[in-house]
């Protein structure tokens, strides 16, 4: 497992993180969903509300879950995550409480919550059963029975008038935690809901919940009995990425916290998103599902603009057939004008001659030709050389298809050119290149680099690291024959195809060897 990369990992396997995994696997992507396998929703009999599925055991439904991932490919397995950090090249690092380790593209947590209950013996133990919390999860199953609602904040009245739809013999518990003004007061007893005071401080039970005995030694007979947790989300992974939790509240009372979330569950760490629960405190299993299924989108058409980058990237592989297509699939590609550089560098110089590196359609070697240059432009792409020759007419200019990586042209020159002269392939040997092009310097002749140093974002791919005028320079290694005349880095704002503005480098080298 160590030694996989999946497309998603999907971190929690109840109902929001197995329709995730659903939704994905029939994307055909690969996905691996890891499960620590305590589910919030454990002691409960049923899920409920889920269309088609109710009251189905929480464990069943996760079984058909699972059994329908696995059906489309995807892979599920017990498994705690113990450390998440992002990759240096995409994605994310996943370190297993099992020592494995797993590569995720991008990654779903469905971690859901933890629910902090109040301490008093006993519910803890009856949580989920005839403990509970939430009337449309559990309001039907205890219907037309004695209803208790331990108060722990203020929340506890907008509790008790909702189960009093579920039955009309319900009891209010102030448990210490809850003065009643009179208005309040009047709406319990105008709904025939019973008040009783003193501290909760344990359950009665037999087979099933009997009741709660207040502190002075009362029993309080009791069908059901329902608190309201403070939910906290499980968020161990998100958080070892750096995307913190958020409180959340009802007026001034504290509910639980969630992984903070943009609105569709990203988070503010790209390729991660957070589903369910740990996301959305509302969520019952039907809303975690659905969740799962609308973020799972969101995930692939990520992965697409993804692939398509990729695919993009590796059909710029740098290779002379994809410069050969580049220049022979269109009309003109470049301005024609000189590098503003190159003409400033040129005309303090005496014209002789010149060789121009990746001369591309020739706008650098036309302007030397035309000022008295008599030139050698030099392409990897054959296409490229005949639009200088066609566009040269008479001026001095000889055309060498050359794939530098290969082969160099003979002789030696008063003026070496390297404008640009870079390849999508990043490991094209660009100092080689430009070591065999100082060789090609003449006695008192010039060598000029021009080069990128950040490229613009619509570049061909901007994560490539551009070495600047410095590294070049030392890259050059050169020996004291040589002057330096220039080594800079030279901002610019530049305009993209779809008008947007971004800041470049130009990083420059002017060199000269001594007579």
């Amino acid at each position: 497992m160590s030694a996989e990369t999946w497309d998603v990992v999907v971190v929690g396997g109840g109902a929001g993180g197995l329709s995730a995994a659903l939704t994905l696997a029939r994307a055909r992507r690969r996905v691996l969903v890891l499960d620590a396998g305590d589910p919030r929703n454990a002691p409960a009999a049923g899920v409920h509300n889920y269309l088609g599925r109710e009251g189905t055991p929480p464990a069943e439904l996760t079984a058909i879950g699972r059994a329908e991932v696995e059906g489309y490919g995807g892979v599920v397995r017990e498994g705690r995550v113990v450390s998440a950090v992002v990759s240096d090249g995409g994605g994310f690092e996943l370190g297993l409480e099992t020592g494995d380790d797993v590569h995720a593209r991008r990654l779903v947590v469905a971690t859901g919550v933890a629910d902090e209950l109040p301490d008093v013996p006993g519910v803890r133990e009856r949580w989920g059963r005839d403990v509970l919390h939430c009337p449309y999860c559990h309001g039907w199953e205890v219907r037309d029975r004695r209803i208790g609602v331990l108060a722990t904040s203020p929340l506890a009245l907008h509790q008790v008038q909702l189960l009093r739809q579920w039955s009309d013999d319900v009891v209010l518990l102030l448990n210490d935690a809850l003065e009643l003004n009179h208005h309040s007061e009047a709406e319990l007893t105008a709904r025939g809901i019973e008040i009783v005071g003193g501290r909760v401080v344990g359950l009665e039970v037999g087979e099933a919940l009997e009741g709660v005995t207040l502190a002075d030694g009362t029993t309080i007979r009791l069908d059901a009995l329902a608190v309201a947790p403070v939910s906290r989300a499980r968020a161990e992974v998100p958080t070892m990425l750096g995307v913190p939790v958020v409180e959340q509240r009802m007026g001034e009372v504290l509910v639980g916290d969630v992984v903070e979330t943009q609105p569709g569950g990203a988070t503010s760490v790209d390729g991660l998103w957070v589903v369910g629960n740990a996301a959305d405190l509302r969520a019952v299993v039907i809303t975690a599902a659905a969740s799962g299924t609308a973020v799972a989108a969101a995930v692939n058409a990520d992965l697409v603009a993804e692939d398509v980058r990729l695919a993009l990237n590796a059909s710029r592989d740098g290779s002379p057939e994809f410069w050969e297509r580049f220049y022979a699939g269109r009309e003109q590609v470049w301005s024609g004008r000189v590098n503003a550089t190159v003409g400033d560098v040129a005309d303090t110089l005496e014209p002789g001659t010149a060789l121009d590196l990746g001369a591309g359609e020739g706008g650098d070697a036309l302007w030397l030709a035309e000022r008295g240059w008599k030139v050698t432009a030099v392409d990897v792409a054959q296409s490229a050389c005949d639009r200088i020759a066609e566009l040269a007419g008479d001026l001095p200019i000889a055309t060498e298809r050359h794939d530098l990586t290969a082969t160099f042209p003979e002789g030696s020159f008063d003026l070496v050119s390297a404008s640009y002269l870079h390849s999508p392939n990043a490991d094209f040997p660009r100092t080689t290149i430009l070591r065999r092009a100082a060789e090609a310097v003449a006695p008192g002749g010039t060598l000029l680099v021009v080069g990128h140093g950040r490229l613009a974002p619509w570049s061909w791919d901007p994560s490539l690291r551009m070495s600047t005028a410095a590294e070049v320079l030392e890259a050059l290694a050169l020996d004291d024959t040589w002057e330096v005349r220039r080594c800079e880095s030279a901002e610019r704002v530049v305009t993209g195809p779809d008008g947007q503005e971004a800041s470049i480098t130009d990083e420059v080298v002017q060199v000269r060897r001594r007579s």
